[in-house]
């Protein structure tokens, strides 16, 4: 399955860039994320509750994110577990400036298997749409209510 999302911050590419790879912004803003832990620089495991249609199950996550280009690209790959099923997937990022903000562009292939492949397609491709735009929507709130200590070079709350 391939997914294409688009989005615009409202906010600088350099705020967006040190925040995306935040471990508490990440942990705040993925939906019904249950833990994040960052491992090792660049990686990351966590625990999700996913809830969309007929799948519900807590997902055991592996995020590592590699290739990076600061403050313009990097690279994802992404391996999740849970009773229902397995998915691993990749994503490229990009983030350019944006008539001073920042824009966000995901190319992203995800392969899903087990009883999870088995549930209605149309469910999980809107359900990963919609799970990826509230996830950056969430982020830039996230962002912006942490943005006077981003400013100030202290540790995000």
């Amino acid at each position: 399955m391939k997914i294409e999302y688009q989005h615009i911050f409202g906010l600088p590419r350099k705020i967006v860039w040190k925040c995306i790879k935040d471990e508490k912004v990440l942990g705040n803003t993925i939906p019904n994320c249950k833990s994040l832990v960052q491992v090792s620089n660049g990686l990351y495991q966590a625990q999700v509750d996913i809830q969309m249609g007929p799948v519900k199950d807590v997902f055991a996550l592996e995020v590592k994110l590699e290739k990076e280009k600061s403050p313009a690209y990097y690279h994802v790959q992404l391996k999740g577990k849970g009773n229902l099923g397995e998915f691993s997937g990749k994503a490229d990022l990009f983030l350019s400036d944006h008539q001073g903000s920042t824009k966000l562009n995901i190319h992203s292939d995800l392969e899903v298997n087990g009883a999870l492949a088995g549930a209605a397609q149309r469910v999980i491709n809107g359900g990963a749409n919609k799970g990826i735009e509230k996830f950056f929507l969430s982020l830039e709130k996230e962002i912006k209510k942490n943005l006077y200590f981003i400013r100030k070079g202290r540790n995000i709350r």
